[in-house]
């Protein structure tokens, strides 16, 4: 049922507001449910049963998928339904209270050490409008711990060269972030000497542009910071959302307060917040397992 699911995402796009990523992820767990239920089980999504649910989890499951993912697409359909009851699409929900996933352990983020952050950002080599701008992209990454989506939309008139800051626009929650100095100065750089002449057009806002002048996007960064960490040779498996777990567990390790960190990470919630608190108690713990004489 195309008019629903169309419908869905105007939804989370306009009403809720959700972000790009979230509503990707949304729309890819339900696109991929509504084909299994056109292929196997014939039906459309108006026509699924708590049955179909169940059946659906377990075929996840059987093709190797994680318990994590399995739950997350549970809580997708849950609320893709909800919409559909309160939308007059359905009188009831397919998915029950009945119906759950064990979702196995939950793995903490992983984070560079303070070493390897210094490694990665001393690896763009400023000898080229490449080098200049990787290496303010880089930085500023780490100096805010922003997500790539935020970098990437960055504007010029986001950024405040003579206050040291950027504002970040949030659809959910816009906030303003200071520049440590090596960032402001990286940013500098690329602003007054290499941004101009890698543009196609003079008129165009986005503060970091590709090769070809047009405005970064998600998958060019990606691969940036891939090459980096290869020649950075760190064996940890790093995405962009690596430097901003980074950003926020360096900042709780020197002291930084919880509400404080929620400002800056730009979380709605303060429990997406305290997972990183959880991640330095238990660097705490394992160091006092280690070093204390009688642990």
């Amino acid at each position: 049922m195309l008019d629903l699911i169309q419908a869905y995402e105007n939804y989370l796009t306009k009403v809720k507001q959700a972000s790009g990523n979230t509503v990707s992820s949304y729309m890819r767990d339900i696109r991929q449910f509504s084909d299994w239920l056109q292929r196997s089980q014939e039906l459309d999504v108006l026509g699924a049963k708590q049955v179909n649910i169940s059946e659906y989890l377990t075929y996840m499951q059987n093709q190797g998928k994680s318990g994590a993912t399995a739950s997350r697409t549970l809580a997708s359909l849950k609320n893709f339904y909800a919409y559909a009851v309160s939308s007059g699409f359905l009188e009831e929900s397919p998915v029950s209270s009945e119906i759950h996933v064990e979702r196995g352990e939950k793995k903490l983020p992983q984070i560079l050490t303070g070493k390897e952050v210094e490694l990665l950002l001393a690896q763009p080599s400023c000898v080229d409008p490449k080098g200049y701008r990787d290496k303010a992209m880089l930085e500023v990454m780490y100096a805010t711990g922003i997500r790539v989506s935020e970098l990437i939309d960055l504007n010029l008139d986001d950024v405040n060269i003579d206050v040291g800051v950027i504002k970040c626009a949030n659809a959910k929650k816009g906030r303003v972030i200071p520049l440590y100095p090596a960032a402001l100065k990286a940013l500098k750089v690329y602003l007054k000497e290499v941004r101009g002449s890698m543009l196609a057009d003079l008129e165009e806002q986005a503060l970091f542009v590709n090769v070809n002048g047009a405005r970064m996007s998600r998958q060019g960064f990606w691969k940036i910071l891939k090459h980096y960490q290869q020649a950075a040779g760190i064996e940890k498996e790093i995405t962009p959302h690596t430097l901003r777990h980074s950003f926020a567990v360096h900042l709780l390790e020197n002291g930084a307060d919880i509400d404080s960190l929620q400002e800056l990470m730009g979380h709605c919630d303060i429990s997406s917040t305290q997972v990183y608190t959880q991640m330095v108690n238990q660097k705490i713990k394992s160091v006092y397992k280690k070093c204390h004489p009688k642990a």
